[in-house]
């Protein structure tokens, strides 16, 4: 694949833009030190050329021999998305994870931990998450997950506004600064992934028009803006811009794999979609290296994870909003808005835990039309990421408020553990582990005539909570600073909240020695429901079994108990070995729910026992 952009080449840069509407395109370097470099338009569209530029160079395109834009392709905009581009050398790095490159990541094993750069430290840039990836490690992460950093105008952003696709946003630093983030992480054998927008692009600062209207799609419409062209006139140059980010950010930075936001409205009804080719290009371009392509997908369409050879797009897995929502209602008791179609009993998680997704092909009323797709079970339980928060589903409310700082804290404590022990793949949200007393609020620096806009359409979007309509005109304004300050973690709350810290730290490394817990294999597990609010999971193995116990609601009589579940091993006895109740989380001691007559099961806990085979 030819590079996009400006690439070193000989003595200077050769450039590279897809512009096939346009009659002329030159090269304008900032300051004027040299005359306007003339590119030439090629059969397929693409003006090209070389200068004999040197790193650091500032440069517009001046299109048609009028106004000046940036790159579409800029490697890095110091000065924001209307400002000059800036010539990067992606080689003059000194990488430090050649090991590490020969090996990568596969989905069996991982610990997913979301994290916004801005919001996570106080440095609020990719220096500031340098400093805690020991930390992080420590706590078992194996994965970070960061949120879209594409340039956006602005101070602050979610970076789901990103314009200029190929530029790491310059209010966290500079290109080598995000390499330098990757390159410590790998030195302690951490990948990262990164959370990719091609569904949209941002209102404000974004050029691509200019360059060619063939970028976007009358046919198809999103939530958030113009549908990106992938199967319509003079989509191949699209396609190409598109696929060829997702690759850059594999072989230039070394990033270990993507996370594609909202895939349901990426529209392709080409023969081959374009999520199956860009899957496709990001391993060859990462090849020897493995790396994992996950998606956001509302619909719940298993072809994304299906293999290729099957006709799927050969995606190694999807976040599970069955599970969040399931576990919500578990949590709050509220089931409205898209929570709607949940009951958060038992059954449910126990469906989860065995099939994957709750809606796979039934009705669902608040669509009013059907979910969710059949999963095989050629699809593996680590294809499945789970999570009870993340950056939408905590902002999703009117302060932003985190689980842990407004439910009862027995029942968070019990969910946790089977978030973290489930065979699915868990994923943290910043701050999660321990009991962050911060909001996760909405936040967008927008000029002022968007910034109104963006405002009402936030409230728009939460009005369809009925539990907070009253409340509505109390939602933080997304540009106010304020609202983006107070979401910055402080991590002295590791200390001050060390009981949840402790929990995580000892789920985490729990699912990590214990051979049961980390096989992530559904099929070797049984469930049972003991009423609407507890339920047990057995875990089987060759010479021992796990049984977790949960309990979402009152202390449970279950006694006798008729469930084969429960018999231990023969010869055997069933011992605890964990509870949620631990003084050490923060509980009140543990009383086992086993004593060798019958069960009686604490309220709002998690315990796990074992019996040895004798």
């Amino acid at each position: 694949m030819n590079h996009l952009g400006a690439w070193p080449e000989g003595r200077g840069f050769h450039f590279r833009v897809w512009a096939p509407q346009c009659k002329s395109l030159e090269v304008v370097v900032d300051g004027g030190h040299i005359p306007p470099i003339t590119l030439t338009l090629q059969k397929d569209g693409y003006f090209t050329g070389e200068a004999s530029l040197k790193p650091g160079d500032l440069y517009k395109f001046r299109v048609d021999g009028h106004s000046l834009y940036p790159d579409p392709c800029s490697r890095f905009q110091p000065q924001g998305p209307h400002g000059p581009s800036m010539i990067v050398d992606p080689h003059s790095f000194r990488w430090q994870d050649h090991a590490w490159q020969k090996k990568g990541l596969q989905m069996l094993g991982q610990i997913i931990y979301e994290l916004h750069v801005g919001s996570f430290s106080q440095q609020g840039n990719y220096q500031g998450v340098v400093s805690e990836l020991k930390e992080l490690k420590d706590l078992g992460i194996t994965v970070l997950e960061i949120m879209p950093i594409a340039e956006f105008p602005g101070r602050w952003n979610w970076g789901y506004d990103g314009v200029s696709l190929f530029a790491p946003a310059h209010v966290y630093g500079s290109p080598d600064d995000l390499r330098h983030l990757i390159n410590e992480a790998h030195k302690i054998e951490m990948g990262v992934i990164l959370d990719v927008v091609y569904n949209h692009l941002g209102p404000d600062g974004n050029y691509l028009k200019v360059f060619s209207p063939d970028y976007f799609s009358s046919q198809y419409t999103t939530d958030w803006g113009e549908a990106l062209n992938f199967d319509g006139k003079n989509a191949q140059g699209v396609r190409e811009f598109f696929i060829h980010n997702a690759c850059y950010w594999i072989e230039e930075f070394h990033f270990d794999g993507l996370r594609l936001d909202a895939t349901q409205n990426i529209y392709d009804k080409s023969s081959c979609h374009i999520l199956a080719e860009m899957t496709a290009a990001a391993r060859q371009s990462a090849s020897p290296k493995k790396i994992i392509v996950v998606a956001e997908n509302e619909p719940q369409e298993i072809i994304l994870c299906q293999s290729p050879e099957k006709g799927g797009y050969g995606m190694d897995g999807m976040w599970n909003d069955d599970f969040h929502h399931s576990a919500h209602v578990a949590l709050t008791g509220h089931r409205e808005a898209y929570y709607t179609d949940y009951f958060g009993h038992s059954e449910e998680f126990i469906s989860m835990i065995q099939k994957g997704f709750l809606y796979q092909g039934q009705f669902y009323s608040w669509q009013n039309k059907k979910r969710g797709t059949f999963v095989g079970e050629e699809i593996n339980a680590s294809q499945f990421i789970i999570f009870l928060e993340n950056h939408d589903q905590v902002a999703n409310s009117l302060d932003g408020q985190r689980i842990t700082s407004q439910l009862d804290r027995g029942l968070v404590r019990a969910m946790t553990a089977l978030l973290l022990l489930s065979p699915q793949t868990p994923m943290l949200f910043m701050g999660q582990e321990f009991g962050a007393s911060n909001p996760f609020l909405f936040f967008a620096d927008h000029n002022k005539d968007l910034a109104p806009l963006v405002f009402k359409g936030r409230k728009e979007f939460l009005s369809q909570f009925p539990s907070i309509h009253n409340t509505l005109e109390t939602i933080a304004d997304p540009n106010d600073e304020q609202t983006f300050q107070q979401c910055k973690l402080n991590f002295k709350e590791r200390h001050t909240h060390k009981e949840i810290y402790h929990l995580h730290k000892d789920l985490l490394r729990l699912r990590r020695e214990d051979d049961l817990f980390n096989q992530q294999d559904r099929t070797k597990i049984d469930g049972a429901a003991l009423s609407d609010c507890a339920f047990v999971l057995r875990y089987h193995g060759k010479d021992s079994d796990r049984l977790i116990v949960v309990n979402m609601g009152n202390d449970l009589d279950f006694s006798p108990c008729p469930r084969p579940i429960l018999a231990p091993r023969p010869h055997s006895s069933w011992e605890g070995v964990w509870s949620s109740n631990d003084v050490r989380y923060g509980g009140k001691g543990t009383a086992w729910a086993f004593s060798g007559y019958g069960w009686y099961i604490p309220g709002r806990c998690a315990q796990i026992f074992t019996s040895e085979k004798k």
